[in-house]
């Protein structure tokens, strides 16, 4: 019951992803509807309900969109938890492309994933400068990318909504 379904705003675009047992209450109370089902029954004492994979809201839904936030976990999930140098995935910090100190900012694009070893043989310097080459430019992802991360096991009924 750790599936997850895809929650499609009433205009058919991707807003968010919940749990099956989220997506079942939203369903039996008419606020949903369902779009595609997933393999398996969900089950009380007296029915048999199909499993939902793809919901969609009956409204339309404002959701204003702030981005996804700039954390470090968001980061290291967009850099699947390895570093952008060597690969390794332990001891896992953050590391800023352009340092600091020579003017860098905490963005999506100056801010990578690099473990303690990397991140101190690099120093104060660029990548370039210190003879590092970066695995995967960083950059800020989009939603429906930052979804499928989130997902771990994507559905395959869910590739028309998130591309």
């Amino acid at each position: 019951m750790d599936q997850k379904v895809l929650v499609l705003n009433g205009d058919y675009t991707a807003i968010t992803l919940c749990s099956v047992q989220k997506a079942f209450v939203l369903l039996f109370l008419d606020k949903a509807e369902m779009i595609a089902r997933s393999d398996g029954t969900l089950r009380s004492i007296s029915q048999a309900f199909p499993k939902p994979s793809i919901i969609r809201l009956q409204r339309y839904v404002r959701v204003p969109y702030k981005g996804i936030a700039l954390s470090r976990h968001n980061i290291m999930k967009r850099d699947h938890f390895e570093c952008q140098y060597c690969g390794s995935t332990k001891n896992l910090t953050l590391d800023h492309v352009l340092p600091r100190s020579r003017g860098g900012e905490s963005s999506w694009t100056n801010l990578l994933t690099a473990c303690a070893r990397c991140n101190h043989a690099k120093g104060h310097r660029t990548p370039h400068e210190a003879g590092l080459t970066v695995r995967q430019q960083p950059k800020k992802p989009t939603l429906a990318g930052f979804l499928k991360l989130s997902a771990g096991t994507i559905d395959q009924n869910w590739h028309d909504y998130l591309n």
